[in-house]
């Protein structure tokens, strides 16, 4: 169906749907003379993105950078460093510091 029907199913506008293209929250799909065509898979996507967006009350926006988080390790590790710095991560414990830790607390207990 073209984007117009689509749209219309998903009780948004044509518009807010090609924002959601660009921002690669469904595959970019088109037929020979660079219509938009969406099948079923394409509006199950949209509805779930939208889905995610109301539970987890959230942007298109947010959701697609969450989702380049997710699939881009250089932006995964930036985006720890930050919750690391401003507190909201904590630094994962190794094995070994939890084994020195372990060692000097039964020391201090002697």
């Amino acid at each position: 169906m073209r984007i117009t029907e689509a749209a219309k199913r998903l009780g948004m506008s044509p518009r807010m749907l090609r924002y959601r293209e660009a921002l690669g929250l469904l595959p970019p799909v088109r037929e020979q003379g660079a219509h938009r065509r969406f099948g079923p898979d394409e509006l199950s996507a949209v509805a779930q993105g939208v889905e995610l967006e109301k539970r987890f009350d959230v942007s298109p926006a947010e959701l697609a950078f969450a989702l380049r988080v997710l699939s881009d390790p250089a932006v995964a590790a930036a985006v720890r460093d930050l919750g690391v710095r401003i507190g909201r991560i904590q630094v994962p414990r190794r094995a070994l510091d939890f084994e020195k830790e372990k060692a000097l607390r039964l020391l201090r207990h002697r």
